[in-house]
């Protein structure tokens, strides 16, 4: 299946971030994103700021991934 899209040649996120208080993909990469972690912000863009991104980030290493293991 992931022959046939056009992001074959590219790593699946890690992470998805969406800002705007909208919590849902919209159909968005669903197959890429099957193991990435989602993070939705009230926030809009404009008011994304660096430190936004560190907590985010810190919160992300902070996970166990288990990529659908137990």
């Amino acid at each position: 299946m992931k022959n046939n899209l056009y992001t074959k040649n590219i790593p699946d996120p890690d992470i998805l971030i969406r800002t705007g208080g909208k919590k849902r993909l919209s159909n968005f990469m669903l197959w890429q994103l099957a193991y990435s972690e989602l993070y939705f912000l009230d926030k809009l863009w404009p008011d994304f700021k660096p430190k936004d991104l560190n907590k985010i980030l810190k919160h992300f290493y902070k996970t166990k991934r288990n990529f659908g293991g137990i």
